[in-house]
């Protein structure tokens, strides 16, 4: 019970994690947050361009999500035993 309630914490943690990333990523596409290379070097250090960082904030959003189904399914099972 504690790895399916500390799975579904991480889950949520992680999807906000990934919709962060990609709307820093997107919104330094869209120059939104000042010059390209100076937001670039400010919001994301050690990304090669916006669409690293859009990239790994969908692969973060995928873990989640994946993570979330499974945490879901490990409630629903134990639900059903007891």
């Amino acid at each position: 019970m504690i790895f399916t309630k500390l799975a579904r914490i991480v889950a949520w943690l992680a999807l906000i994690l990934g919709a962060s990333q990609m709307l820093i990523g997107f919104a330094i596409a869209a120059e939104a947050l000042g010059p390209y290379e100076q937001a670039l070097a400010r919001y994301a250090p050690g990304a090669a361009n916006s669409g690293a960082v859009i990239d790994r904030g969908l692969y973060v959003l995928i873990f989640a999500i994946a993570l979330g189904a499974l945490a879901e399914i490990s409630r629903s099972v134990r639900g059903s035993r007891e």
